[in-house]
């Protein structure tokens, strides 16, 4: 049996960029970030960031496009393999990236009154700030 499907959940690093292929098709880009905490082996804390690029396709594309930067996303899709040759040096480069099939906005970024102070007037702020508190631990994730 084969399987080629990938989950993942974390931050949006920027606005995701749109362009059209040749063919037509809308793809939106843009790059996710998940952390997570260990202990090595002396005992101490330690984080690793891992970075993923997502390709939202046709009309996937146009809700990728309503996410901004600091975004945090669930999203569900298949790791491709893409080859392409830059004009510049000619050299052949191989892109991991994960085409999105499903997208959920976990929580969008905390808003702020200007001087750094949250405003929490909305649900979507107030589940922002329940996260913070711990209300979802990440930290307590199992490592596999």
């Amino acid at each position: 049996m084969q399987r080629n499907r990938f989950e993942v959940a974390g931050y949006l690093s920027a606005k995701p960029a749109l362009r059209s292929l040749p063919s037509g098709t809308r793809v939106a880009n843009v790059r996710l970030g998940e952390s997570y905490r260990y202990q090595d082996a002396d005992g101490k804390s330690q984080q690793q960031t891992n970075r993923h690029n997502l390709s939202f396709y046709g009309d996937l594309s146009r809700i990728a496009m309503t996410l901004d930067k600091g975004d945090n996303i669930f999203v569900e899709g298949t790791i491709e393999q893409r080859q392409f040759t830059p004009k510049g040096d000619g050299v052949q480069r191989t892109v991991h990236e994960i085409v999105v099939r499903y997208c959920h906005l976990i929580a969008a970024p905390r808003k702020t009154n200007g001087k750094g102070d949250a405003s929490a007037t909305t649900a979507e702020e107030t589940t922002v700030t329940d996260v913070e508190k711990g209300a979802f631990d990440h930290d307590a994730w199992p490592v596999g």
